[in-house]
């Protein structure tokens, strides 16, 4: 699976698991963009990210590790977050 793809199907599990319709992403995008992302059709850009992980009330990095997760569950949560935290450069 690609990650456009699992960043779409992050996006379609974050949005029923909240109880959205795609149309309630009305107020940052169109439901045709919503469909096409949550298809894989499209990819979006970081700042689309942010407007629709906020729409849904997730932290934007929630939908990104969902995808990654995904794409790779053999990983974990665990083995991602030991990952990261060695990758990570804190201000």
């Amino acid at each position: 699976m690609e990650i456009r793809e699992a960043l779409g199907e992050a996006l379609r599990r974050m949005r029923n698991l909240h109880g959205l319709t795609q149309e309630d992403f009305g107020l940052v995008s169109s439901r045709t963009y919503v469909s096409a992302l949550e298809r894989g059709i499209k990819a979006p850009t970081l700042q689309k990210i942010d407007d629709l992980a906020g729409r849904i009330g997730v932290h934007p990095l929630s939908l990104i590790v969902t995808a990654y997760l995904m794409q790779d569950p053999e990983i974990g949560i665990d083995g991602l977050i030991s990952r990261m935290r060695e990758e990570v450069i804190e201000p």
